[in-house]
């Protein structure tokens, strides 16, 4: 966060707001001589940097003087999304009490509650949701609250959202669902909430891939064991491959074993008529796949 401003008062505005000095900010509001909603050069206030920073006595002087609420930075940013962004649940209170709103997005289209879901604050995501923060917001790339908490593993977020109506196969724009961010990402607690949910254990991305592919490229176990549960498909997929395939190919011999053991079929080739055994030289791996198929079809 930048904090240049032509003039030394308004510098000092903004260097007292960032420290939490409550006695240096008063006296110099008190002045007249600076306004309370100087901005730096990318449109900062010290309201801002007082919430971003999480001094509540300094948000709380600044209000009193008359500081608007709801300016907005250059990217869009306002201090509610400062202070829900850094979990400054004390502050979002505060903020609301005098009129903040939690419609105002980023130029990328985040929002108090999005960055709040991103980074895990469950107290902030409640006080939000309370205040009629919107579920269903999304980026500009379409991810909402509940992909990005799915994508950083806050399971607890999810539980908020999903109990506030969120839409559990709400995809981003490439496809990408929260559950296969999820997979790709090792979540194994969250992929169990989301499948447990109604999550679509097949749900594929532009590319085909579904989130047991991801997994199983990855070596994920832990989430596999979670999908499998839920009998997701282990045929030929639409990118023209199988679970099976993304398993040799990560040569994890783990979710090999996993993968054969839920019926997985080493015998279907892939899109450039590769079987799983054409994809690997780990010796273990291709023991393995023997056993499920002895010998290899002419």
């Amino acid at each position: 966060m930048s904090f240049k401003k032509e003039t030394p008062l308004a510098n000092a505005v903004f260097w007292a707001a960032r420290k939490g000095n409550l006695a240096l900010l008063q006296l110099l509001l008190n002045s007249g001589r600076v306004d309370v909603d100087c901005r730096d050069s990318l449109g900062t206030t010290a309201l801002m940097v007082a919430s971003y920073s999480g001094h509540y006595e300094s948000v709380r002087e600044l209000i009193m003087q008359g500081a608007d609420i709801n300016l907005q930075r250059e990217t869009g940013s306002t201090a509610l999304f400062f202070a829900a962004q850094q979990g400054h649940n004390d502050i979002v209170k505060l903020l609301f009490e005098f009129g903040a709103s939690t419609e105002f997005q980023t130029k990328d289209g985040g929002t108090a509650l999005s960055a709040a879901c991103q980074y895990g604050h469950t107290s902030v995501v409640e006080s939000l949701l309370k205040h009629g923060a919107n579920v269903h917001d999304q980026l500009n790339d379409g991810a909402t609250p509940l992909f990005l908490a799915a994508q950083e593993g806050h399971v607890t977020v999810i539980r908020q959202l999903l109990s506030s109506g969120a839409k559990v196969n709400q995809p981003r724009e490439d496809g990408t669902a929260p559950l296969w961010m999820a997979a790709q990402m090792g979540h194994s607690e969250v992929v169990k909430v989301l499948l447990l949910r109604g999550a679509d254990r097949d749900a594929d991305r532009k590319d085909g891939s579904t989130a047991l592919f991801k997994a199983a490229y990855k070596g994920y176990n832990d989430v596999i064991e979670e999908l499998l549960k839920f009998s997701p498909s282990l045929r030929l997929l639409k990118n023209g491959s199988t679970a099976l395939h993304a398993a040799v190919m990560g040569g994890n011999v783990r979710t090999v074993v996993l993968l054969l053991g839920a019926n997985a079929d080493p015998s279907l080739q892939n899109k450039n008529n590769e079987l799983p055994a054409d994809l690997t030289k780990n010796e273990r791996i291709l023991r393995l796949l023997r056993t499920k198929v002895p010998h290899r079809p002419s």
